[in-house]
Formats: structure tokens, C-alpha cells, sequence
């Protein structure tokens, strides 16, 4: 039975929403008794990063996490227009599969804006999409992609000016990207020189902050607030956290304008 070709979809226009803000493994963790693996407040349950910005053009997937289908379920997003890569890490990228019916809905390929080295890990890991057979089979056995490079360079996504931001993640380079006046900076544990200035001036920062120790790749919760209170900005919201914040308790030590941002949060794009 064919589906329909405009699926009931929240109306997200103008607004950014966290469909994911845990860790790689997420939280909770199987096999952990924490308190925070433990906990009933639902902003402790943290699914794999994942954004869905609605712009001015449609809606945007950043990444596609492992936990994609349930994050649009839950938070009833039923179209998207394009796919916007930070990296090709296995928590950020292997949800990809669940593309397969929103290309459907669109009839035509969904567009994924990526780095080189993105495409060519999605190629490697989804051949059945891109091999010599792919274009006989049935409508919806695979996710219908088309790449759109992208270099550090903005470039116009849906109606908006997206712009690009070099960050470190350990040894692998990836990117964070403004959309107006929020930035969006997850994985990352350095922001290079270069990058700073494009961080000035931001109504919003989402910002990695894994944990409160340090890690070889991450931010931790108190490098993330030296960051924060280096480029000001009027909200800073934490995000690809471990089970190490729990969340009330760590929002109650921050700083007035930071805090956690947790699965399902909506913040206005500005």
C-alpha cells in the first residue's frame, strides 16, 4: 500500500529541536544502576545526538543518529528535506537506513550535505544503496541519496545562509555549524583558531560537554563553560552528555545562562 504524500508532520518552522543528546551509547546505559541510568525524569533518558531544524525551505536533519526512527516518532516529524552531516562517527551517521521512507514521502532523493570522508563512509557502510543493482530494485527497499559536498566554505541550505565551523574531535577533524545566531558544536574537544571568530555574537551555543573528568575527545563540563564564558553567549545549552550529569542536580551548579539541554527541547532560531 503506497504511503501518503504529505504524512501528518509537526510544524517546526523556526525552531531547533533536540531529537538526541547523549552520548554514543546513550543514557541509560544497559547493564548501569547510577542514579542517573536509574532515574524516572525523562531529560535523564538521553538518545544518540541528533538535531531537526525547521528552516524557512523545510525541514533539516543534522545527522542521522541509531536512535532516528524513535526521535522522529517521538517528537512527530514525519518529512524532511535534506540531511546535514557533522561527521561520520557510527552514533552520528548509522541511522541513515531510516531515510528510506522519508525520501519516499518526498519523491525524489534526499539530499545529504556533507565532507569528502562523510560520503565516502557512507558509501562504504550503505553499498546496497549505491551499487550497480540498487536502481532496479523496488520503490522504498533502499533510501534514495544524493550527496551535496561541502567544504568550510557557507553555502545556502532550504532558504538559510549555513555556516561551517572547523572543530577538533580528538584526531578527527568535524564540523559545527551556525544557522543565524545559534551555533551548534557537539563532539568536539578544541575549537581552532580560525573557528573562534565565527562563534562571536551567538544568541545560542550548543556545546559538547561529555563529563565532568576529561576526556581525549570530548569536552568536559568544565572546559565546555570556559568556552562558554570566553564567546558569551545569552544561552549556552550542553549537549552529547554522559550519565556523569545527572540532570537536576548539574543544572543546579551552572551558571545562570547555561544549562543541559535534554531529548525532545525546542529552542527558537534567531
Amino acid at each position: 500500500m503506497p504511503l501518503p504524500p504529505h504524512p501528518l508532520t509537526t510544524d517546526i518552522r523556526g525552531q531547533l529541536v533536540f531529537l538526541g543528546t547523549g552520548t554514543s551509547v546513550g543514557v541509560p546505559i544497559p547493564g548501569c544502576d547510577c542514579a542517573t541510568c536509574r532515574s524516572d525524569d525523562v531529560r535523564n533518558q538521553r538518545t544518540r545526538c541528533g538535531l531537526a531544524v525547521g528552516l524557512a525551505g523545510g525541514n533539516l536533519l543534522v545527522d542521522t543518529p541509531t536512535d532516528l526512527r524513535s526521535q522522529l516518532l517521538r517528537e512527530q516529524i514525519g518529512l524532511a528535506h535534506a540531511v546535514l552531516y557533522t561527521h561520520d562517527h557510527a552514533d552520528h551517521l548509522f541511522g541513515l537506513d531510516d531515510l528510506r521512507v522519508l525520501s519516499f514521502y518526498l519523491g525524489n532523493k534526499l539530499p545529504l550535505y556533507c565532507e569528502e570522508q562523510v560520503e565516502q563512509r557512507i558509501r562504504r557502510s550503505f553499498d546496497y544503496a549505491f551499487n550497480d543493482d540498487a536502481n532496479s530494485l523496488h520503490e522504498g527497499a533502499i533510501p534514495r541519496l544524493s550527496f551535496v559536498r561541502i567544504t568550510t566554505t557557507p553555502f545556502e541550505l532550504l532558504g538559510t545562509r549555513v555556516v561551517p565551523i572547523r572543530l577538533n574531535h580528538g584526531r578527527f577533524d568535524v564540523l559545527g555549524f551556525r544557522f543565524g545566531n545559534v551555533a551548534y558544536c557537539t563532539d568536539t574537544n578544541q575549537i581552532p583558531d580560525e573557528s573562534w571568530p565565527l562563534l562571536e555574537g551567538l544568541d545560542i551555543l550548543i556545546l559538547d560537554a561529555l563529563r565532568r573528568k576529561p576526556h581525549p575527545s570530548h569536552l568536559s563540563l568544565d572546559e565546555a563553560i570556559a568556552i562558554a564564558r570566553r564567546l558569551r553567549p545569552r544561552r549556552t545549552l550542553f549537549t552529547h552528555m554522559s550519565h556523569d550529569l545527572e540532570h537536576v542536580a548539574t543544572n543546579a551548579a551552572l551558571p545562570a545562562t547555561m544549562e543541559l539541554a535534554y531529548d525532545g527541547l525546542k529552542v527558537p532560531l534567531t
